[in-house]
């Protein structure tokens, strides 16, 4: 099974379609999938819904496609940092699907692994709550969640093996593996694309067997807030 592809736009070829759900790793701007975000772009794929930590900043990451208008929806933990999201919600032209990080993370992993719902704590008595199905355990009130399963998934990874084995760098990992895993088609972009059997079977941080499409590209590896003190 071929999965390396030349660049974004043939790794996305026949897979992107209007209205479909995407979900994208990342954490800010920290391991996003920021050429393969690039490619839906330029595809003009529209009335998307994205699960994603956050949606990136105005001008990078998925703020790009909040700026074309092309997503919907967002089903997201963190909203700072984006302008034109804050706008485009306020205004009533962006849904929003408010999820504690734990409980987003949780979503996209249950339904990487085939698990329809979960039920948790994290968000009773909250408007997190509201419609949600309630139930006791144990004489505590517990929530339920219902799992991702995305159309296709995005993910950013340091390197990989020809096969789809995935190494991720430190805290670039974040949302990637459980977002990885939760979509129809997952695409991965690399650093570097190493000789097959290369990579210790011990530092595989995601199995090639989650990974559809893989492309190799550079990175602009853009820091979201730089804090610095006079020398």
């Amino acid at each position: 099974m071929k999965k390396v592809y030349d660049n974004a736009a043939d790794a996305l070829d026949g897979l992107l379609f209007d209205g479909m759900l995407i979900a994208a790793g990342g954490f800010g701007l920290c391991g996003i999938p920021e050429l393969l975000i690039d490619g839906i772009v330029d595809a003009g794929t529209k009335d998307l819904t994205v699960a994603s930590n956050n949606a990136g900043v105005d001008d990078f990451g998925l703020g790009k496609l909040l700026a074309t208008r092309q997503i919907k929806k967002m089903i997201s933990s963190y909203v700072g940092e984006n302008a034109e999201f804050m706008r485009q919600y306020l205004s009533g032209e962006l849904e929003l699907e408010f999820n504690p990080q734990g409980t987003l993370a949780e979503r996209m992993r249950a339904g990487g692994a085939g698990i329809p719902g979960f039920y948790t704590k994290t968000g009773v008595g909250t408007v997190i709550a509201e419609g949600k199905e309630h139930k006791e355990f144990e004489g505590e009130t517990y929530i339920l969640e219902r799992g991702i399963a995305a159309d296709i998934s995005i993910v950013k990874a340091w390197k990989a093996d020809d096969t789809g084995n995935l190494v991720f760098r430190k805290t670039a990992r974040n949302f990637n593996p459980p977002a990885a895993t939760c979509g129809k088609v997952c695409i991965a972009e690399v650093e570097e694309i190493v000789p097959r059997g290369s990579i210790d079977p011990d530092l595989i941080h995601l199995p090639g067997i989650y990974v559809h499409r893989l492309i190799q590209g550079e990175h602009e590896k853009r820091i979201e807030q730089r804090t610095v003190r006079a020398a």
